[in-house]
């Protein structure tokens, strides 16, 4: 029994806890593992929302934009050294993901309670508050190294959404629509940041699949990647027949995953932590 113990509390270690610690990057066993607890997580936050009557909309996602910046924000002050252990692991990945949504959920809940009809601008305000100290913090404490990252990343994202702008609108409209835009330009700022990181600046990538082709490729396969792999995911999305409300959650879900790592990547660089 105790070997047994023994084994379970060093593969534990081994795949969680150290590549947290260490900060070592993501392995293949946490990295599905956190895929199955983020599936878990949307669908039941998903079946919650649809009981109190939301519409995944513009509106759904202008209002939880702020909470992402301050997330990515957040993020960053941990990378600059100003939270110590063991409270530093909880704004670290995945665990910053719970602590937003823990602050974000019950001030969702609140603002769609008293503020039916424009909740989101009450929801998302308190969100901007919230990124705007954290925002203030960083940008009063720290020195800005690399002023050029954040403009040229949105700059390339930007140049990026045009083209997929240009090409949907004239050959399949249906991929022309605000959320299936508001996805495209937040995975290419992701993919932006990290081809900008990579190529200039001497970082390096924490997912595992991105972190082999980039070895072999380098930093710059982001791109065509990025644009390959969300094109085709678009197209599976607004060529479905599904419902259009779990549609749009799940592209809800993709502007997240790409937002929240893009500007986290950019903020750091920028400070150079």
């Amino acid at each position: 029994m105790n070997y047994f113990a023994s084994a379970i509390w060093e593969f534990v270690k081994k795949y969680y806890i150290d590549s947290i610690v260490y900060k070592t990057g993501y392995n293949p066993v946490n990295s599905a593992t956190w895929i199955i607890l983020l599936i878990i997580a949307c669908i039941a936050v998903y079946k919650t929302l649809v009981k109190y009557g939301v519409k995944f909309d513009e509106y759904f996602v202008a209002g939880n934009i702020p909470y992402v910046v301050f997330g990515s924000s957040i993020r960053v002050v941990e990378d600059a050294g100003f939270i110590s252990p063991p409270l530093c692991y909880m704004f670290m990945s995945p665990f910053i993901y719970m602590v937003v949504f823990a602050i974000a959920f019950p001030t969702f809940i609140l603002s769609l309670k008293y503020r039916r009809e424009n909740y989101w601008i009450h929801y998302g305000a308190f969100g901007a508050l919230l990124s705007t100290v954290t925002l203030t913090f960083l940008f009063t404490h720290l020195k800005v190294v690399n002023w050029w990252v954040l403009p040229s990343a949105f700059l390339l994202a930007l140049s990026f959404l045009a083209i997929y702008c240009l090409i949907t609108s004239k050959f399949y409209s249906k991929m022309y629509n605000k959320l299936s835009c508001a996805v495209f330009f937040s995975q290419m700022l992701d993919g932006s940041a990290t081809f900008i990181g990579i190529t200039f600046l001497g970082y390096w990538e924490m997912h595992v699949i991105p972190r082999i082709l980039i070895s072999h490729f380098g930093g710059w396969i982001m791109l065509p990647l990025k644009i390959v792999v969300f094109s085709i995911i678009l197209y599976v999305l607004d060529s479905s027949e599904e419902n259009e409300e779990l549609i749009n959650f799940v592209k809800f879900v993709l502007i997240v995953l790409g937002l929240a790592p893009g500007l986290r990547d950019a903020l750091r660089m920028t400070f150079c932590v």
